[in-house]
């Protein structure tokens, strides 16, 4: 059986707006249930392990799915969402592909996280597959390869792109821009037409523009794990 490894973050402040933010939960769901009926094992870890916050946007009648509303009812990923594990005791060896959903809340921990920084590079040095979607890229701008450049470097990468995060008013809010960052560390970054399903896959690294490319980027992950 094939493991997965998500990282969810532990942030909930969405800068000094006052608001929660955390993950988003569409970008959870449709990944976990692609993984899980396709016969992987999906294991849940988290900074501060426990409860990560969910975006509380993301709850919102307009933003569910058929995949939210699975997991509704589902004790078992209730169960493992209540109890993540904390990223610093995870032996990144036993997994065999990473996975990090999206939401505000990345941007501010899963970007700065050692333990994050220490096991995308391991499983970037192990040749094994790193997925990341909507603000979920976040969490591989500090890795670097064994030459220390960027894992982005020279790579055709997307994430939550400049326009998005205008639309959506939190361009002033976010501790930086995702776009312009992933291109600062020489990533190639494509785009499409805001807030449409989107993905781009280079070598071992998948990434998502927005929430409805979550769906897919987990799609591209079991194909080439095959």
């Amino acid at each position: 059986m094939k493991k997965v490894l998500f990282v969810l973050p532990s942030h909930d402040k969405l800068g000094d707006t006052g608001q929660k933010t955390g993950y988003w939960l569409e970008e959870f769901a449709s990944p976990y249930y692609e993984f899980i009926d396709n016969g992987y094992d999906v294991v849940i870890a988290s900074p501060k392990g426990g409860k990560p916050p969910v975006d509380p946007k993301s709850l919102q009648p307009e933003n569910q799915s058929e995949s939210t509303k699975r997991l509704q009812n589902d004790l078992v990923v209730k169960q493992k969402l209540e109890n993540t594990l904390i990223l610093n005791e995870i032996s990144d060896g036993e997994y065999d592909t990473l996975f990090l959903p999206g939401g505000h809340g990345p941007m501010w921990d899963l970007s700065q996280d050692n333990d994050l920084k220490r096991i995308v590079e391991s499983f970037y040095n192990n040749k094994k597959i790193i997925s990341a979607v909507c603000h979920g890229p976040a969490g591989l701008l500090r890795a670097t390869d064994n030459n220390g450049n960027s894992i982005l470097k020279d790579k055709r990468v997307t994430g939550f792109t400049n326009d998005e995060e205008h639309t959506v008013k939190l361009d002033k809010t976010v501790p930086f821009l995702l776009e312009d960052k992933m291109k600062e560390l020489g990533g190639n970054f494509k785009k499409t037409e805001n807030f449409k399903p989107f993905i781009v896959s280079d070598g071992q690294i998948i990434t998502g523009q927005n929430p409805a490319s979550s769906l897919l980027a987990a799609k591209r992950v079991v194909e080439v794990l095959k």
